[in-house]
């Protein structure tokens, strides 16, 4: 019923033909308990709470695929705040119990999808290769001898092994790519400020995202769409204005002469090479650019004052428990005490001075096209030389937060022998979060290398992203916030749009809610019932405030599927039937507005 990798599309499928997110939680329960990693969860959720969420969401919105995520299982980095799970950032001692929901969990559950545990990564989100933590090091889905990738190590494991449809991780340096790379995932990093970081353990606070691991492109902008929207409870939090690139004429920058480095791995260089050729073949101009000030900024992150933020995330902790750390980490961390506050400025002064050489640099391109790890290695050789071979991932990796771009990292096949994966990322400039999408979505499509472990997997048509598509969710709405209503502001402040006036199909039935001030619609589906459909209005809104739509919404009303007639299906408000027992039935009016202006009679 559920294929191996559990990808959106081939969910919604499922849900479609009967199967339900209970269906879902015991096959992932099962599959937990038979993985043949310990390491990729520190706090797996509990299997009877998994359980009774599954059973809330299904009593909340019965309706199959009525939220953007019903019933979708994913996994959290554990550095990010789960209520009810603990927190620990890959550190025992520094372990707490959130009270609340990171506001990206949030979200995300609003949606409705359901979180299966907190997984594993590099102690205090400090490394890119997986193995720097108390809980054990997550291992390559395709060899078990190779590292993860990290510092969100399990999370990429949890999909690439089918565990999870899609995981948070959190990208600092490379965090959220790096194992994307190595698992043969997508991973999305977004603009930095685009997701709020409300609830999540800092790394380097000024530069720190939170990421999404998912099997295909469409996978991962969607669960994207459902966490963006600005939040002044983080400091670092933006107000978004989407950047375009072209749809056709595409200029891509690549690398070229000195500034290539593989570090002796021809077959990565190869994947490289056959990357450029697919970008090519797809229409784009690839444009060979200098890379050396981007390579110049990236080593500021790990040489040079940003270290000292990272001291600034756990000083007082690191003060009191040093003991704790792992050594590595402790090692990275302790660097700080080599910087002050002049040389914070004057590494401020020279990542500005980079940033305008780079800018010569993209006047030649729209996106940036490089190796998202030059290399791999396996666990023993990482933790022979574990600062020096991690900077080796981040060599292509740790320049895009301190400079503000997007980004989304695609497979790019395997070695010769069918062996290990490796990966591409493209870059955009701040915003062009959206725009890179349907081309990075193309890329993965032409490769044919399956998702996550299976590697003959066909990428779903249902998760194709399309060059139109505004990444807006589509929802009925029957009464308040309908046109020149009370609530419409909700709708048009969160970005919503109007698509047209419309009405649904002949056997639904509207009434006035008892006992409700200011009154309430309540519009049900009769079958037994023959009229001419109730005037509604089809909006368009951005998926976060979807998800705050449904997560506010009082019962007895709901959001589930309506039938408009025209046959289409759509997203909307509903009502319990039981509830308009006894109700004034307003049908015979046509819709809420009329009954809202309908003469009164005189008193």
């Amino acid at each position: 019923m559920f294929p191996l990798i559990l990808d959106l599309a081939s969910l919604k499928v499922a849900y479609a033909e009967g199967a339900t997110p209970l269906d879902l939680v015991e096959v992932v329960l099962a599959r937990m308990a038979a993985s043949q990693d310990p390491a990729i969860f520190i706090t797996p959720t509990p299997a009877n709470r998994l359980r009774a969420e599954a059973r809330a969401l299904m009593a909340h919105a019965p309706a199959p695929n009525s939220l953007p995520l019903w019933g979708v299982p994913f996994a959290v980095k554990d550095n990010i705040d789960v209520a009810g799970l603990p927190t620990t950032a890959a550190c025992p001692a520094f372990a707490y119990d959130p009270e609340v929901d990171a506001v990206v969990v949030a979200r995300l559950r609003a949606a409705g999808a359901l979180v299966i545990g907190k997984t594993n990564l590099d102690q205090f989100a400090t490394g890119l290769n997986g193995t720097r933590s108390p809980y054990g090091a997550p291992r390559s889905v395709f060899d078990a001898a190779y590292v993860s990738g990290g510092s969100s190590s399990g999370s990429a494991v949890a999909v690439a092994s089918g565990l999870a449809s899609f995981a948070l991780g959190t990208d600092t340096a490379g965090s959220g790519r790096v194992p994307a790379a190595f698992n043969n995932l997508v991973g999305i990093k977004p603009t930095p400020g685009l997701v709020p970081n409300v609830g999540v353990v800092p790394a380097c606070r000024s530069v720190d995202v939170v990421t999404v691991f998912a099997a295909t492109v469409g996978d991962g902008t969607a669960v994207r769409r459902v966490m963006d929207g600005y939040d002044a409870r983080d400091p670092f939090s933006r107000q978004a204005t989407p950047v375009a690139l072209p749809t056709n004429g595409l200029r891509i920058g690549v690398l070229d002469g000195a500034e290539r480095e593989f570090f002796g791995d021809a077959a990565c260089e190869a994947l490289y090479d056959a990357a450029i050729d697919r970008a090519r073949t797809l229409g784009a101009t690839l444009i060979p650019f200098d890379y050396a000030p981007f390579r110049q900024a990236a080593e500021l992150l790990y040489n040079g004052p940003w270290v000292a933020e990272r001291m600034a995330a756990v000083k007082t902790f690191l003060e009191t428990h040093a003991e704790h750390f792992d050594p590595t980490v402790r090692t990275i961390i302790e660097g700080a005490h080599a910087y002050d506050a002049v040389d914070a400025f004057e590494g401020r002064y020279r990542l500005e001075a980079l940033r305008q050489k780079t800018l010569a640099e993209w006047s030649k391109v729209d996106m940036l096209m490089l190796p998202t790890s030059p290399t791999t290695y396996t666990v023993e050789e990482m933790q022979a030389e574990p600062i020096l071979r991690n900077a080796h991932f981040g060599r292509y990796t740790n320049f895009a937060n301190l400079f503000g771009y997007a980004a989304i990292a695609i497979p790019a096949g395997f070695d010769r022998d069918g062996h290990l994966p490796a990966g591409v990322t493209l870059f955009g400039p701040a915003f062009s979060d959206e725009a890179l999408a349907p081309f990075a979505d193309a890329m993965h499509r032409a490769l044919g290398a399956g998702m996550g472990i299976d590697r003959t997997a066909t990428l779903p048509e249902g998760s194709k992203v399309s060059e139109a598509d505004d990444g807006l969710v589509p929802i009925v709405v029957v009464g308040a916030h309908l046109t020149g209503m009370p609530l419409n502001r909700e709708l048009t402040e969160a970005g919503g749009r109007c698509v047209r006036v419309c009405r649904t199909a002949g056997d639904y039935r509207l009434f006035v809610l008892p006992d409700t001030d200011p009154p309430k619609p309540g519009l049900i589906r009769d079958l037994h019932f023959r009229g001419e459909g109730v005037e509604v209005e089809l909006w368009r809104i951005p998926a976060v405030a979807f998800a705050r739509f449904v997560q506010a919404i009082p019962a007895p009303l709901g959001i589930g599927k309506i039938r408009l007639d025209d046959g289409s299906l759509v997203s909307g408000f509903l009502c319990e039937a039981h509830a308009v027992a006894g109700a004034e039935e307003i049908t015979m009016l046509g819709g809420w507005r009329a009954y809202v202006h309908r003469p009164r009679a005189a008193e």
